[in-house]
């Protein structure tokens, strides 16, 4: 049995976090679960939208599953994922994206980004200045190496090709600059590994138009952020990926959509995001067999188009969804 903390979130997350729990289950995934409040469920409760209790719970069992959460409208909120992310330096964001047969629109995407997290422009230091505002985009060397040389370590341990640096360093010649100089200088460690350079705008043109030449990107945070989105409407929307926050002891795994209160207590969310994260999260701990079957399911049930959710096409409920996966096992 492995401990974990689950955190509902709020939204649609307690109803995906659900969903998800039974199908662990039905796994055979032998997992305890220690359920914490986040986001604006613990903020109608104790006025903090990450109560201590929640850091405790996180710091001492290592690995959390995260559901959306709403960060409330209002000055002085920092997003509940940033405030994770800075406590417990989750420095690597992992988005695998892939598609799935039936539901999306590209057929042969299958991409890892991996995404610097705690630095450039969503350090959140801003100024003012006459007329307006600036912001600080924040890019060291040391964070810069250890994403990038992450980067390589993963291609290298899960067989991938090729590695690609997302920069703007033709304008920002210091900041951009030093993560691409940089990125060259480990690629230069990896030579089994084929390794290139991208400017984010051409970039995002080249994953719309030929997304089969890529493999694995890394990019400084905002730039991550943006093509990790990209890459999920390749294959079918945000409802399809999920994302892992890696730091040195601790590891995040979640849904990268957002809660969607707009649909939160109708029973027709679509659980796929939590799930993959799901998967992520088993083969982080080394239940590779169960992240397998699981894995495994999806893909079937997605691909027979049974029971599916109405963003997929279909009309079911998150219930019935569920007990499909569950009969794929």
């Amino acid at each position: 049995m492995t401990d974990i903390v689950l955190l509902p979130g709020d939204g649609i997350g307690p109803e995906i976090v659900s969903a998800v729990r039974k199908i662990l289950d039905a796994a055979g995934a032998d997992l305890i679960y220690h359920v914490y409040d986040v986001g604006q469920t613990a903020y109608e409760k104790c006025g903090e939208l990450i109560p201590a209790e929640t850091f405790d719970a996180i710091k001492k069992y290592k690995i959390a599953l995260k559901g959306p959460v709403t960060t409330p409208v209002g000055k002085g909120f920092r997003s509940v994922n940033v405030s994770l992310r800075l406590a417990f330096d989750l420095y690597a964001n992992l988005r695998p994206a892939y598609s799935f047969e039936n539901v999306s629109p590209f057929r042969n995407v299958d991409l890892i980004t991996v995404r610097e997290n705690t630095e450039d422009l969503y350090i959140g230091e801003e100024r003012r200045i006459e007329g307006g505002f600036e912001a600080v985009k924040r890019i060291t060397e040391n964070a810069t190496d250890r994403i990038i040389n992450y980067a390589f370590s993963y291609a290298a341990a899960h067989g991938r090709k090729k590695v690609t640096c997302v920069h703007k360093a033709n304008i920002l010649k210091k900041t951009d600059g030093l993560f691409l100089s940089i990125f060259r200088e480990i690629a230069a460690k990896y030579p089994e590994i084929a390794a290139d350079d991208k400017i984010v705008d051409n970039m995002c043109m080249q994953l719309v138009t030929r997304p089969e030449d890529y493999d694995v990107i890394v990019a400084p945070n905002l730039y991550g952020d943006i093509i990790s989105d990209l890459i999920a409407g390749l294959v079918g929307g945000l409802g399809l990926v999920a994302g892992a926050n890696l730091g040195k002891d601790v590891a995040v795994f979640e849904a990268v959509h957002g809660s969607a209160p707009d649909i939160a207590g109708k029973g027709i969310a679509n659980p796929v995001a939590l799930l993959e994260a799901a998967v992520m999260m088993l083969e982080h701990i080394g239940k590779e067999e169960t992240a397998r079957k699981i894995k495994a399911a999806t893909v079937k049930t997605l691909a027979r188009g049974v029971s599916l959710t109405k963003d997929l096409g279909g009309g079911a409920t998150t219930d019935e969804f569920t007990e499909e996966v569950i009969k794929n096992l």
